[in-house]
């Protein structure tokens, strides 16, 4: 319980005055105190991810946006140590985690639904580096291109490129076979280009 003026009117009022002039010294003493602890724990988290290591989930083709949601919350409400998870776009039945060590990585999946388990052999990012880093450069696709849609809604149907945006990477098509052309945003992943038309000057 805080001390409150009244309490010590006994002890006369130089001697009040200092009790109470002594009050922000403690605070800033404690506040020094919380700074650094907060700065030890960053600290230590960034070791631990320094010493992290990276592993391949295998999960059911076609769950993995399931998967990763379910491994998500299991890490958040278990406070795990695991520091990312990734589903590489167009790689079908894994997740890649990147965790402290193997045991929090395999807590983290450890009888979920549609998560069948880890690789044992933990990856170095090098190895994965193509996976979660998309090369942009070697996107081929090009305005005017006749592409066959592979995925989605549209699947099996043919479009032409109008635009392409190979930062977010996706283009936007209009099907051929549709009675009113209205442009389309798909991913380029999931088209296949069929014929490649050469604009006209």
């Amino acid at each position: 319980m805080g001390l409150n003026t009244d309490d010590f009117e006994y002890l006369g009022s130089e001697k009040k005055e200092e009790i109470i002039k002594e009050k922000p010294i403690i605070k800033e003493g404690q506040k020094k105190i919380e700074e650094e602890k907060q700065k030890e724990e960053v600290a230590n988290t960034e070791k631990e991810k320094q010493e992290s290591s990276i592993f391949v989930v295998k999960v059911n083709a076609g769950k993995e946006t399931k998967s990763f949601e379910l491994i998500s919350e299991r890490v958040r409400s278990k406070n795990l140590g695991v520091y990312s998870l990734v589903r590489p776009h167009g790689l079908k039945g894994y997740i890649i985690i990147e965790a402290r060590n193997k045991e929090n990585a395999e807590e983290a999946c450890f009888n979920l639904p549609y998560v069948k388990g880890i690789l044992p052999k933990s990856l170095s990012f090098e190895e994965i580096k193509n996976m979660v880093e998309p090369k942009t450069s070697e996107i081929s696709i090009e305005k005017n291109d006749i592409v066959e849609i592979i995925s989605e809604t549209f699947k099996n149907e043919q479009a032409k490129v109008l635009r392409v945006d190979k930062i977010k990477g996706e283009i936007v098509v209009s099907l051929l076979n549709a009675v009113i052309p209205l442009p389309v945003t798909i991913k380029i992943d999931n088209v296949r280009v069929i014929r490649r038309e050469e604009e006209k000057s």
